[in-house]
């Protein structure tokens, strides 16, 4: 058991539908997860939250259990109901706002006085201007149009379902007519309550994953780059990671010899982090990753690339399996300082795992079909992002 680990605490898993069902590859994994985080913690593991608070009631004294949510946790009153004082209590987030947890914060709005949500902070915005790519969010299909339109003066324009993951939910337009089709087949109601994103489109962009971990005591940070795979029905979707991780914060990236661009990827990610949580108070984060796109403007010819900070996420995530074989290394070896993991989710039958891979779901889930996700720890070696 690792030093300080408690037995008598139980790691839980929290608000995934589909756990316990073996042809759901997020059930699995949630559960995967859990289990790993209890191991490394020194934990036991209980299952599902949602089935022991519906089978027996707390015993006075009992520790809360730690939680590993499958979504960002919302609001301060959710978070205490669940018994998450800090940090130490759960992997993954807590946000103040819904929104927050979302893609919307990344981008302004078309004007000052532009529909909002409760609780929408402008200073968020004006920090990050730098360390994100060009673009709007809004909160109304009028709106929308303006921000396309302003947007389709510099070329290609990505719009964006603020909730999707893995790239799903996503088009590009080109022209106005295009902006107009797009937009028409949105639902208006959908737009107000969720928000919609649209931002300056790249031309095979390098997508890096930057990103900080906190499991009892150890913190660790990365940074690596995506892959895309071909799904069961021919979509590039998220494939995997390739991550370098280094004991401490994300200053000890910085010290990493790293490629300008993955550095360039480390600052905005930086920045992003820390305008977060100085504009939305209350949050509560130890995992969180930001995806940094890296390339030149779709449809234009001589122009200097951009970097900028896509999409944040505080939960678990495509990269945790990853995250996990690496603070494994680093908590058995106290004295290694950086090691190197990778993800990979593979789509179609037959797919070898490499040996000393840590399998996260290996079958045929419900809605996207035969589908492996594992993670391993590479061989030690100086490569860099």
């Amino acid at each position: 058991m690792p030093a300080g680990g408690d037995a008598a605490r139980q790691v839980m898993v929290y608000g995934c539908a589909g756990y316990g069902k073996p042809d759901s590859h997020q059930g699995a994994t949630l559960e995967r997860i859990g289990r790993k985080v209890a191991q490394l913690a020194g934990y036991s593991f209980g299952g599902a939250y949602e089935a022991r608070a519906a089978a027996t009631a707390p015993t006075a004294g009992a520790a809360a259990p730690y939680l590993v949510p499958q979504d960002t946790l919302v609001g301060a009153p959710q978070a205490r109901a669940l018994g998450i004082q800090s940090a130490d209590d759960l992997f993954g987030g807590v946000v103040p706002f819904a929104f927050v947890a979302t893609k919307v914060i990344t981008h302004g709005l078309v004007a000052p006085d532009a529909a909002a949500p409760d609780g929408w902070n402008p200073d968020f915005v004006r920090r990050v201007h730098a360390a994100v790519l060009p673009g709007h969010t809004a909160f109304s299909l009028e709106d929308a149009r303006t921000a396309g339109l302003r947007l389709l003066a510099g070329g290609i324009v990505r719009l964006k379902d603020p909730c999707g993951i893995g790239g799903l939910g996503q088009q590009t337009v080109d022209s106005d007519a295009a902006l107009d089709q797009a937009l028409a087949a949105m639902s208006p109601a959908d737009v107000e309550a969720h928000g919609l994103v649209l931002e300056r489109d790249l031309a095979s962009p390098r997508t890096y994953s930057v990103g900080q971990v906190l499991l009892c005591g150890l913190l660790a940070s990365y940074c690596g780059t995506q892959d895309l795979t071909a799904s069961n029905s021919g979509e590039q979707v998220y494939g995997g990671s390739t991550l370098t991780v280094v004991r401490g914060g994300f200053d000890s990236l910085l010290a990493q010899p790293f490629g300008p661009c993955a550095r360039a990827a480390v600052r905005a990610a930086m920045a992003y982090h820390d305008a977060a949580l100085a504009c939305y108070p209350g949050m509560v984060l130890s995992r969180c990753n930001y995806d940094v796109a890296f390339g030149v403007p779709a449809g234009e010819t001589g122009v200097a690339a951009l970097c900028g900070v896509l999409e944040q996420s505080w939960r678990v995530g495509g990269a945790t399996g990853a995250e996990l074989a690496a603070l494994q290394a680093l908590q058995s070896d106290p004295g290694r300082e950086r090691v190197a993991a990778t993800t990979r989710e593979v789509y179609g039958e037959g797919v070898p795992v490499p040996a000393g891979a840590e399998v996260y779901f290996q079958g045929e889930d419900r809605k996207v079909g035969p589908l492996v996700k594992y993670a391993l720890l590479e061989s030690d070696n100086d490569g860099n992002p």
